[in-house]
């Protein structure tokens, strides 16, 4: 039986992988081709293997084309939120704008005036209270509850341009709020909560401490202060508001686990409150040290 023979194409991008990683990295970073003048290798590239063109179909054969496209998707999903609340401070002419994003318009767009108009489209969807709460409800990142999207601000890039935007439009309108950790958008209301738990990471049912909400609609802004309260609200599940990706999100999914098990979730209306929380630790006989649920001892 004959032994099996690798491909002339892989043998080809074997042979020039010493030029090949670089460029697979430029274009990872940029979401497409560079041009020549981005990519010091561009010529030796060119010499060996035709064009950048021609060594990038290279990679996408031996490769696979899906993360390629996974990349340029999320590159352009970026400019558009960037564009949309670029609305806010007048965007700049396009002669203005630096080379790299020049480029950036025409590679994902075709060009700077089709780039605004979509992005224009997405900032009008994003005052459509059916579209956020499908957004909401379809979201791969977040804790989903009747009336919202809760989401850590770690996890807010990995969200669907369209609640990037929604978020952002309250971003640019209240500027940074400090401390807040967890953002709540409201899934019918146009509202967007800014929630402070300054022990996050490191309580395994963190107080509130603060919060900040805006109506998108009518300018409204609602301000709670839990600081000097005995019995502030409390978190749950945390890994739910995290990136699977976060390197917190296996601890405390451990913990979420331990107490589903032994029955602490069960009751939602209770628990929500830190008095509530400790009389159902106690009811059970349990208590949580670090993020580890222990038995109590008699």
């Amino acid at each position: 039986m004959s032994v099996p023979q690798k491909r002339l194409f892989e043998v080809r991008f074997e042979k020039n992988g010493a030029l090949l990683e670089p460029l697979m990295a430029a274009i990872a970073e940029l979401g497409r081709l560079p041009e020549p003048d981005e990519f010091p290798a561009a010529s030796e590239v060119a010499t060996q293997l035709g064009s950048l063109k021609r060594a990038f179909a290279l990679i996408k054969r031996v490769t696979g084309e899906a993360e390629w496209e996974a990349i340029t998707r999320r590159c352009t999903e970026d400019l558009l939120v960037y564009l949309a609340l670029g609305r806010f401070r007048r965007r700049p002419p396009v002669s203005v704008l630096p080379v790299g994003l020049q480029r950036d318009m025409r590679a994902f767009f075709g060009s700077y005036a089709q780039a605004c108009r979509s992005a224009d489209a997405l900032l009008f969807q994003a005052g459509d209270a059916e579209a956020v709460d499908e957004a909401c409800r379809r979201s791969t990142v977040g804790k989903l509850l009747p009336n919202a999207l809760y989401v850590h601000r770690s996890a807010l890039d990995a969200l669907e341009p369209l609640l990037r935007v929604y978020e952002g439009c309250a971003r640019t309108y209240l500027g940074e709020i400090d401390g807040a950790n967890l953002i709540k958008l409201h899934r019918q209301s146009g509202k967007v909560s800014y929630l402070v738990y300054p022990e996050f990471e490191t309580d395994p049912h963190p107080a509130l401490r603060r919060s900040v909400k805006l109506s998108l609609r009518t300018r409204e802004i609602d301000c709670l202060d839990y600081a000097t309260s005995p019995n502030p609200p409390v978190l749950h599940r945390k890994e739910t508001f995290l990136s699977p990706g976060h390197p917190l999100t296996g601890r405390f999914a451990r913990l979420s686990a331990q107490e589903e098990k032994h029955g602490l979730l069960a009751d939602t209306a209770t628990i929500g409150t830190r008095e509530g929380w400790n009389a159902r630790l106690a009811e059970l006989g349990f208590t949580v040290r670090g993020h580890r649920l222990v038995r109590r001892k008699e």
